[in-house]
């Protein structure tokens, strides 16, 4: 049998609210379904606001914006990411600077940052790995310093903590994925979090097309206009109906998920032991949600093996990011500040495996497979 990398799940309330969705007469942004998804977010996560986007690129764009990013600007960032945490900041005309991550989680290096600042620097973006926290304190003290904006890029995290508070809720702003890949998911979906009340009300208007519609929709003002640059970034209402019946869920869902990540964890770590590969490590100031479990190989060569013979036994495992550095568009557009070894090891020897609800009954298939495959 087939075991693919991903499976989306559904709950089973879905189709039940996308139906009333329809029945509502109203399926653009903002309207019931996604006032409760908001209003579950803001709750869950102790958020000043969240805004549901369209996709977590979508909430990027939004911070880069709220950044008051311009042409010379630059922003910190690693390169162990999606393209999208980097697309942000060039599409203002700003550069990344890249910066190596942390051998442990390939979060973005806390020791590394102050020594990439210089005039030209204006936030720091951060990536929580694999749903694991960066080492918040020390960057926030950096921020602080520097009078830098942090926009956390906490797409894998949601209801992942750093000594005790959420994901995406400790810098100025965050962003929150709900891809088909992630934990709770949309299909495409994502969230603005705005922890700084300073820029709750902007936010508001640049996510809708640059009007001030959302204050004229709560009868604040008796018509909206053009007040400032923005876009569409709302979904629509059938999209916030699938992503309530999974935001209801996502505490049984996560539970499920960390059991799967606990069972790879165990198997595997014979393998570990014997200096096969390495497991994934969690820090004492985190916890994790079971995002997505990899592991690192000791060389390209290593991990190219493991990927090609377990896809040969129909188990698809694959590499993650090409660090953005070594990128056609970050070679043109951004900054490399040092060396990144860690970054280039990273993108060379990790590779994922398959992670879905429902999965259970393939695990001990996987393990023995990964073990046969790296003992001979």
């Amino acid at each position: 049998m087939q075991i693919p990398f991903n499976k989306p799940y559904a709950t089973g309330r879905e189709l039940s609210y996308i139906a009333q969705a329809i029945s509502s007469g109203r399926l653009s942004g903002d309207g019931e379904f996604s006032r409760r998804c908001q209003q579950w977010l803001e709750g869950t996560l102790n958020s000043v606001k969240a805004l549901l986007t369209h996709s977590c690129t979508a909430a990027l764009e939004m911070a880069a914006i709220l950044c008051e990013l311009e042409a010379g600007d630059e922003v910190i960032m690693p390169a162990f990411t999606h393209p999208s945490t980097a697309n942000a900041v060039v599409l203002r005309g700003a550069t990344p600077v890249f910066v190596d991550v942390r051998s442990e989680t390939f979060n973005l290096n806390d020791t590394l940052i102050e020594p990439a600042i210089t005039s030209r620097t204006k936030a720091i973006v951060v990536v929580h790995y694999a749903g694991v926290g960066c080492e918040m304190d020390p960057i926030m003290d950096i921020a602080c310093r520097h009078n830098l904006m942090v926009v956390e890029d906490a797409a894998q995290g949601i209801l992942t903590r750093y000594k005790g508070r959420y994901l995406g809720t400790l810098g100025d702003i965050g962003a929150l994925s709900f891809h088909e890949t992630k934990n709770a998911i949309a299909g495409e979906g994502g969230a603005i979090l705005i922890n700084n009340p300073h820029h709750t009300q902007r936010a508001e208007i640049i996510r809708e097309k640059g009007t001030n519609r959302s204050q004229f929709f709560r009868g604040e003002i008796d018509r909206y206009a053009w007040i400032d640059i923005g876009s569409s970034y709302l979904p629509g209402e059938i999209v916030a109906a699938f992503l309530l019946a999974q935001l209801e869920e996502i505490h049984e869902l996560t539970s499920r998920r960390k059991n799967i990540w606990s069972r790879y964890h165990l198997g595997l770590e014979g393998l570990e032991l014997a200096g096969f590969l390495r497991r994934p490590v969690i820090p004492p100031s985190c916890d994790h949600n079971g995002h997505l479990y990899y592991l690192v190989m000791p060389s390209p060569n290593a991990r190219s093996r493991l990927i090609a013979e377990l896809r040969k036994r129909e188990i698809f495992a694959p590499f993650h990011y090409v660090p953005l550095h070594t990128s056609p568009a970050g070679l043109r557009f951004g900054r490399t500040f040092d060396r990144l070894p860690i970054t280039e090891m990273a993108g060379e020897c990790l590779l994922r495996l398959p992670m879905w609800l429902s999965i259970e009954a393939h695990l001990d298939r996987i393990i023995e497979e990964v073990s046969s495959t790296i003992r001979h």
